[in-house]
């Protein structure tokens, strides 16, 4: 078995990613089935911790996604256990430099790409009488998050480190970290000057970009500007929305049957 993320990513195809924040199995296996290409299971800023990982894992196994996972840091204990679980993939924040993307590329990739211990616990079901080893160095996405000013001084020798699938943006931290409001969806000139460099940058190397989004419309336009992993909003967020939108159409129908 391979990772069918990355073979729609290679074949230059864009990934409609969802979010997932709520420690829940139940959450992930309805988002499961609502036409996500991946799904990154949050353990940093999301509420999950390893024990709800694993079981939404476990929950998406035989979906049609792609398991992702964003690490809380770039420390190859966790590292290695979200692979070890079965994530076909790592986003990592902060990595900031070379020897940062390093560190992560060791952590994700077996020898002699890598240092990765052995030990897939639940990734050896995806190959065969122990095949998982053989496969896994090509087909995990390794993601380091480029959300600071340093990040994207050292943007090309970040991707530049072997191992290295591309780079994942992460739109708030690097607002804050040039003195703008955190938000997502940005406006800003300079702002949006990175993303074409960063874009240019994983293109020239073969890689893919990813970006977090905080609307449909955002995220389209992201795609049409050339990053491949289009995140949009979180399991919350869109679950936050839905039951306003139902409570204000509700409220407005009994409105107009008062009036009537």
């Amino acid at each position: 078995m391979t990772n069918p993320l990355m073979q729609r990513l290679k074949a230059g195809k864009v990934c409609v990613n969802g979010w997932l924040t709520v420690p829940d199995a139940f959450v992930g296996e309805v988002m499961a089935q609502t036409g996500w290409d991946s799904l990154t299971i949050d353990l940093q800023h999301g509420l999950h911790d390893y024990r709800s990982l694993v079981s939404t894992l476990q929950a998406l196994h035989g979906r049609p996604v792609t398991p992702l996972v964003r690490v809380p840091w770039n420390e190859p204990g966790i590292i290695g256990k979200v692979l070890d679980a079965g994530a076909w993939g790592v986003i990592c924040p902060m990595v900031n430099t070379a020897e940062d993307a390093k560190a992560l590329v060791d952590a994700c990739l077996y020898t002699p790409q890598g240092a990765r211990s052995n030990g897939p616990i639940r990734a050896g079901f995806y190959g065969v009488a122990n095949s998982y080893q053989g496969i896994a160095n090509a087909n995990v996405l390794v993601l380091p998050q480029i959300e600071t000013p340093e990040a994207v001084d050292n943007l090309e020798a970040i991707l530049d480190t072997p191992g290295i699938s591309g780079a994942y943006v992460g739109p708030s931290d690097l607002g804050l970290c040039m003195g703008l409001p955190p938000i997502l969806d940005r406006e800003e000139p300079e702002i949006l000057a990175i993303y074409e460099r960063v874009i240019a940058a994983v293109r020239q190397r073969g890689q893919i970009a990813g970006i977090q989004n905080n609307t449909p419309g955002y995220a389209a336009r992201m795609g049409q500007m050339g990053f491949q992993i289009l995140t949009v909003a979180t399991d919350v967020n869109l679950m936050g929305f839905a039951a306003y939108q139902s409570v204000q159409a509700t409220r407005g129908a009994i409105g107009e049957l008062a009036a009537a």
